[in-house]
């Protein structure tokens, strides 16, 4: 089953959204998928308008750091997306991705479209299905509302910082892993 994107802009590019713990990490895995234009690093999932880095990071405004994934779908698919996010991430740990802990770090899979949301779903049930995980996936799967792009110094994070202790400790293996997993995806 392929969705259609649900909104593209004039360029034909269309838009997803991820949240998967830190959005440095989501980020520099995103970016280096086949068909992705652009990584923008946010907040989504909350209800405070507009809200500052140190506003999600005391967990109480309900966002969680984000990813919004401009893409071609006539280079990837919105179903290919969700398989690298669950791929780059333990979708089975709540509230928590490696050392970065609190409801500001969950993970969440946003849909625009039923069709979205039901893939999203029925690939959640076949993962847990598969054994692949020895607990069972707590990825939460919202509607999307608002995303909220995060302060310029978080955007290309992992590129402008490469040796930034965070990035060569948690970001690059991370990546790494992920690489093992899903090389035929990568640009």
């Amino acid at each position: 089953m392929q969705t259609n994107p649900a909104q593209q802009d004039l360029n034909g590019l269309a838009t997803a959204h991820f949240a998967e713990g830190c959005f440095w990490c989501a980020e520099e895995i995103f970016q280096h998928v086949r068909g992705v234009r652009d990584v923008i690093n946010g907040y989504a999932g909350g209800t405070e308008p507009n809200p500052s880095y140190e506003q999600v990071s005391e967990g109480t405004t309900g966002h969680a750091e984000a990813v919004e994934v401009h893409y071609d779908p006539k280079e990837v698919s919105f179903e290919t997306l969700v398989k690298v996010f669950f791929a780059s991430q333990d979708p089975t740990t709540p509230s928590r991705q490696g050392p970065d802990a609190g409801p500001q770090y969950r993970s969440i899979a946003f849909y625009d479209t039923p069709g979205e949301q039901a893939f999203i779903e029925g690939y959640i049930r076949e993962l847990d299905a598969s054994g692949q995980y020895k607990r069972p996936i707590v990825t939460e799967v919202k509607p999307f509302v608002k995303f909220w792009p995060a302060e310029e110094y978080h955007q290309n994070y992992a590129d402008r910082n490469p040796n930034a202790p965070y990035i060569q400790h948690v970001s690059k293996p991370r990546f790494q892993q992920f690489k093992e997993k899903m090389p035929g995806v990568l640009k």
